[in-house]
């Protein structure tokens, strides 16, 4: 007989409720994805310099992986301007005078990274979130970092708060799925290089597997 424990109810039905989300998200129907298109038809019609980071620019280079929330990254003076236009407009602050606002219709967080902020542990590094005024790719419907940054960023997020690691995991993922190249290190801070490459070298040696 099997000594195996019985998976409650509750369990089993989170369990059902998680499956069903994903497949949203990987289908492009999640709430989270709208709030997105929504956000950024708002940044894009006040003229407001942005970049999408996070799990949704992931996504863009070909890593899947479903997320609750939408990152982005403004300038204290976009930010400014987002809310002058935004809340009380389907947008409110998550707390009075939080940096993060919440999509009402969504119900879905939106969570502002602050050009000048440091990643990770938010001490000054030589690592900076940049403006995205000058670092971010335009597309047809979005701006997002190049690739390159946005390993760098995650790196140094990754290396300097041990409750970022995703963040490491994230560049490995990157590396694996776009077979980035060993020179890319070159391309990167020479604050987070060593760590590019023990990430690199560690795929490589189990590519095959």
């Amino acid at each position: 007989m099997s000594s195996a424990s019985h998976l409650s109810d509750e369990a089993e039905a989170q369990f059902w409720h998680g499956v069903r989300t994903a497949g949203r998200f990987f289908m492009g129907e999640a709430d989270v994805q709208t709030a997105l298109e929504q956000l950024v038809r708002v940044l894009d019609a006040h003229g407001i310099p942005y970049a999408i980071i996070g799990a949704m620019a992931l996504n863009e280079f070909g890593y899947q992986r479903t997320t609750v929330d939408v990152d982005v990254l403004l300038t204290p003076e976009g930010l400014a301007a987002f809310k002058s236009h935004a809340l009380g407009r389907g947008y409110i602050e998550k707390f009075p005078g939080s940096r993060g606002v919440r999509d009402t219709a969504h119900h879905v967080d939106i969570d502002v990274v602050l050009t000048g902020t440091f990643p990770g542990d938010g001490n000054p590094k030589p690592v900076v979130f940049p403006d995205p005024a000058d670092a971010a790719l335009r597309g047809t419907r979005v701006a997002l970092l190049p690739l390159p940054t946005l390993v760098e960023l995650k790196l140094a997020s990754g290396m300097t708060a041990p409750h970022r690691l995703k963040d490491l995991a994230d560049v490995q993922e990157l590396i694996r799925i776009q077979r980035l190249p060993r020179t890319l290190v070159l391309e990167l801070n020479a604050f987070v290089r060593d760590k590019y490459l023990e990430l690199w070298q560690a795929v490589e040696e189990h590519r095959d597997e």
